[in-house]
């Protein structure tokens, strides 16, 4: 049986004494102690496993071409020599262009299903959305090939080279597949991510702090962007991280609309490639102990960015939601 009556009291503290409530342990409690405990502690093995293997398989690359090869932009595999580049530009430019698309556009998305909809509408739309984060990425660079593409080239591509070609961003040949039509399928998949999670987010703002704004005589517009947004930024921004790892990772579909150039260019027309995709189109065909360390390699490294965009996703979904002392 478990005791309830046995109470400490702990030192005084700002807000008063606090009780701690002892109960004894029975097997079970350490039964499932344990197994938890095994379940979290199996994960922490499987990364560490991971990255030990990654970099065991990568040392002859990154003894032979040490910190040059993130500064290198060669790729030649008769000649053994590997750089790492083009491909990390491209991975963060993908990324980059994905994110500036589908973040507004999923937080528009969001917004209009919690705030504006009719009900009606609002379960169809939301179910719709998750059924387009399901859709295997590799259905979605079919159609990024058949249907997307043709129509970046012609108009999309023909119109800014044609109006805005004088920038270095949009000069060269409208190929339809580079680094645009890339970061643009990558928009299409990180999407329904954002607005999914943003819309919990919006959804668990509660009714008070629209109605308060309300009754103050703000508009619709004024209680959402005064109200509702400061309250679920915690929220907004891990949706934003997540689709990020989401777009720094993903693989098939950007293999298929990237093209094949492996080069640091600011033009969006260019053909290009990203880590994922250097290694998805040519990690079947590597030999040699350079070839394939070069590419395990390019894995260790993107493995470490996506460390680094989900650890400062933490930290800063963390600082926002953390109450600073003045406001205790």
């Amino acid at each position: 049986m478990i005791r309830n009556d046995v109470i400490e009291k702990t030192s005084p503290s700002p807000r008063g004494w606090k009780t701690i409530l002892k109960r004894p342990v029975s097997p079970g409690d350490w039964l499932f102690h344990g197994v938890t405990m095994m379940a979290a502690l199996t994960i922490v093995a499987l990364m560490a496993t991971m990255v030990i293997y990654l970099w065991s398989d990568a040392r002859p690359a990154i003894l032979h071409f040490g910190a040059g090869f993130l500064s290198s932009s060669a790729w030649d595999p008769v000649r053994d020599d590997f750089g790492a580049l083009p491909a990390i530009f491209g991975t963060l430019l993908t990324s980059a262009l994905a994110m500036i698309v589908a973040v507004p556009l999923g937080l528009g998305v969001a917004i209009f299903l919690v705030e504006l909809s009719p009900q009606w509408f609002q379960k169809p739309a939301s179910f719709l959305i998750e059924m387009l984060a399901a859709i295997p990425s590799v259905v979605l660079g079919l159609w990024a090939l058949f249907v997307m593409i043709p129509v970046i080239r012609d108009p999309v591509e023909q119109w800014l080279g044609g109006s805005l070609g004088f920038l270095p961003l949009f000069k060269g040949p409208p190929l339809g597949v580079g680094f645009l039509s890339g970061g643009l399928i990558l928009a299409v998949m990180t999407l329904p991510i954002i607005i999914a999670i943003t819309r919990e987010a919006l959804a668990s703002v509660p009714s008070s702090q629209r109605e308060a704004m309300l009754a103050l005589g703000a508009t619709r517009w004024e209680a959402i962007n005064h109200a509702v947004l400061p309250y679920a930024r915690s929220g907004i921004l891990a949706a934003v991280m997540l689709g990020l790892g989401r777009a720094v990772g993903e693989t098939m579909a950007v293999t298929m609309v990237i093209g094949n150039g492996y080069q640091v260019t600011a033009s969006l027309f260019a053909p290009g490639n990203t880590m994922a995709s250097k290694i998805a189109a040519e990690f079947a065909e590597a030999s040699g102990e350079l070839y394939t360390g070069s590419l395990i390699e390019l894995a260790l490294i993107l493995f470490a960015v996506t460390l680094v965009i989900n650890v400062t996703g933490r930290l800063l979904v963390r600082k926002l939601t953390t109450v600073p002392k003045g406001g205790e």
